[in-house]
């Protein structure tokens, strides 16, 4: 293992490098340009035995993945935003054809207004297409999840395509040190892969995705759903070994400073500035405790559950935003909530759209509300931190007045 300062994007290229891709497609789009630009920098310099496509799109870069994917390849692909808008006919196709093909995901925000910045709602917007979805907190977690990834999705329990996401700027271009695995430790844990369906062949002509009739197309849609929840276990199991192999504990689901009776939960790099803020709420006597979610897709609902035991307010602070309901994540908790019997309040708090900072401060604010919730002076509900409304006016105005 060589210790090495990496942005997140050449974290996640080095990822994608061990795992010994057959075929790269890509498209560039800030934030994510660097993944595909050093990968196919080390094909040139013959660092890396990978065939790379250049296409002119989004759509065509997952439409070759998949191409790829169907002949039997192990394939990878990067994007953001709105080029994974773009992608979203096309994942469908990749999932329902049950490829393991693995992206990572600059997370950045969607347009209008045009805005390069991070938050989450790019794969939000993309939860139901029957990919799995990993969060990053780190750029090591990048590298790792990636390796990860592969490893659950050839698995012939699950065969999903999965992306792994990184929070834009905050962790695609800002350097930490990583540890890289030597390739000869990545390949035990993750071995050439072998297909172990059917796929392309010139000797063997097949058709696949071919039409699916009424009499046929909800069997296919259930097998994607037992498929994902197979997931569940196979990305546990995969977790340990990574931890056996390389030493780094990973699990769906992570609990700081259990027991408290508000617990914030969270996904991606503001979990790390949520532990410092309950680390130091705790030792001023706070009774509060924190859950980061790294695997989204497939939901580990029983399980946060038993991580929610005891509490009495469910913070979720998420940066994405499904309007005219709540954010998605905490759908997802509620449910959870909802199944298993936790009778906490539920609240729900929106940071970091558009690559707002989401701060120590923000945290405080959170758990300030969440007591007057606990308190019952104030109802739980949707709460957006940070925003100036007096410039919210200012553009409904210039919306009225055009």
């Amino acid at each position: 293992m060589v210790v090495m300062t990496l942005e997140g994007n050449e974290a996640a290229a080095w990822g994608a490098r061990l795992a010994r891709p057959d075929v790269i497609a890509a498209y560039p789009i800030t934030p994510s340009t660097h993944i595909p630009e050093r990968l196919s920098e080390w094909i040139a310099d013959g660092i890396m035995d990978s065939e790379m496509i250049l296409t002119e799109s989004e759509h065509s870069a997952l439409s070759a993945c998949v191409g790829a994917s169907a002949t039997g390849a192990r394939v990878f692909t990067a994007t953001a935003s709105q080029g994974l808008a773009l992608m979203h006919e096309i994942l469908h196709i990749a999932s329902g054809m049950r490829l393991p093909i693995v992206m990572a995901i600059g997370n950045r925000a969607l347009s209008a207004p045009i805005n390069i910045w991070c938050d989450h709602q790019d794969m939000m917007s993309q939860r139901d297409t029957g990919w799995m979805q990993f969060f990053a907190e780190s750029n090591q977690e990048a590298l790792d999840l990636i390796l990860i990834a592969y490893k659950v999705a050839e698995d012939r329990r699950v065969l999903l395509p999965a992306m792994v996401g990184l929070d834009a700027f905050t962790l695609t271009h800002t350097f930490e040190q990583v540890d890289v695995p030597e390739q000869e430790e990545v390949d035990r844990y993750l071995p050439k892969y072998r297909p172990v369906h059917a796929f392309l062949d010139p000797e063997r002509p097949i058709t696949q995705g071919p039409l699916g009739t009424p009499q046929h197309y909800m069997e296919f849609k259930y097998a994607q759903y037992e498929a994902m929840n197979r997931a569940k276990g196979v990305i546990v199991e995969a977790m340990e070994e990574f931890g056996r192999a390389f030493g780094r504990e990973y699990a769906p689901l992570v609990p700081f400073s259990p027991g408290g009776e508000i617990v914030l939960v969270t996904m991606g790099s503001m979990s790390g500035t949520a532990r410092v803020f309950v680390r130091g709420a705790r030792q001023e006597g706070e009774s509060v405790s924190h859950v980061k979610v790294v695997a989204f897709r497939p939901f580990y609902h029983s399980k946060l559950a038993e991580l929610l035991a005891g509490a009495k307010v469910v913070a979720v602070v998420e940066r994405a935003f499904s309007y005219g309901s709540v954010g998605p994540l905490a759908q997802d908790v509620a449910y959870a909530m909802h199944r298993y019997g936790i009778k906490a309040k539920l609240a729900n708090f929106i940071v970091g759209l558009g690559g707002r900072d989401v701060t120590l401060r923000d945290f405080s604010e959170v758990l300030e509300t969440s007591k007057r919730i606990l308190k019952g002076e104030e109802d739980p509900g949707v709460f957006w931190l940070n925003v100036a409304k007096e410039e919210v006016l200012k553009a409904e105005e210039v919306i009225w007045n055009a």
